[in-house]
């Protein structure tokens, strides 16, 4: 499975709020703390807005903050919100076609490769589920959050 680099960023700067609770934070901010595209990443946290990961501000001191505590927002939130919540295999049942092509009554029951993919597909789930951003931050060596408070803070 492949994910959108996008998803990464998107986890960075949640976690990234997180550890600056109650600030606003800009897109150019953000996009220059991580040394990214700001227009890009602008459109990745307004999809973050959509899900109400991140809560957002206009205007000249506007920003991105957390839109719920961050026990409350799991990996797999912010994994959907960028990606959907689609499954990644599409079995296209090719064992009905061919020269090799089973008959109908051999396949009413899914594909044992079909049902394989979606056992790990929902333990994935079942893991980033589990995983919330405030495990994540409290995961941090704590010099971590401090220097990030330090280089976002308004004064």
């Amino acid at each position: 499975m492949k994910l959108p680099e996008s998803l990464e960023w998107a986890l960075h700067c949640v976690t990234l709020l997180a550890q600056v609770p109650g600030e606003t934070v800009s897109t150019a901010q953000l996009a220059e703390h991580f040394d990214l595209p700001p227009a890009y990443l602008a459109k990745q946290l307004a999809r973050l807005v959509r899900e109400g990961i991140l809560a957002g501000t206009t205007g000249p001191r506007g920003g991105f903050r957390l839109g719920r505590t961050p026990d409350l927002i799991t990996v797999l939130d912010i994994v959907e919100a960028i990606d959907g919540r689609g499954d990644p295999y599409q079995c296209r049942e090719i064992r009905r076609h061919g020269r090799g092509a089973l008959p109908a009554d051999q396949c009413r029951e899914r594909c044992a490769l079909a049902a394989t993919m979606d056992s790990a597909h929902d333990a994935w789930r079942t893991s980033l589920r589990s995983v919330t951003v405030a495990g994540l931050v409290a995961a941090l060596p704590p010099e971590i959050p401090e220097r990030n408070r330090r280089l976002l803070s308004p004064g």
